[in-house]
């Protein structure tokens, strides 16, 4: 076996997954693909496929889970605030992340935005430096 050639499905906590699978329509205009039952819902973004998934310790990790790459963070973040989302601010210093106007640029030319999702899940919009690409 050969994990190099596995596809990983990433797994998002859900205190309460009829919530979140709302929340992500509402607020992202994503519909899980499949209804996988006890194990929750499949989403394909991207080409990825990731999971939302019922457990009462949703929300209880305070770090990034997932990210999804856009080309402009300036529009991404424009269409989700109008749309409710509420971007997180930070001021870490030596620690992490310092963002203005919910937005943190690197110095390579990329920037990120962090949000929480329904279930206090982190996510982020990630914007890639000029001239990187994921291909």
């Amino acid at each position: 076996m050969h994990l190099n050639d596995s596809p990983m499905i990433p797994s998002l906590p859900a205190a309460d997954l009829s919530r979140a699978v709302q929340w992500y329509e509402e607020k992202l205009g994503l519909k899980p693909v499949m209804d996988l039952e006890f194990a929750g819902q499949l989403y394909r973004t991207g080409g990825v496929h990731w999971i939302i998934y019922e457990t009462p310790s949703a929300g209880t990790g305070k770090h990034t889970l997932g990210g999804f790459v856009v080309p402009s963070i300036e529009e991404a973040m424009a269409e989700l605030r109008a749309k409710g989302v509420v971007f997180e601010e930070y001021a870490m210093g030596d620690q992490g992340p310092t963002t203005q106007n919910g937005i943190s640029r690197g110095e390579n030319g990329g920037a990120v935005a962090w949000f929480a999702d329904s279930e206090g899940n982190i996510l982020s919009i990630n914007e890639l430096p000029p001239g990187m690409s994921l291909a």
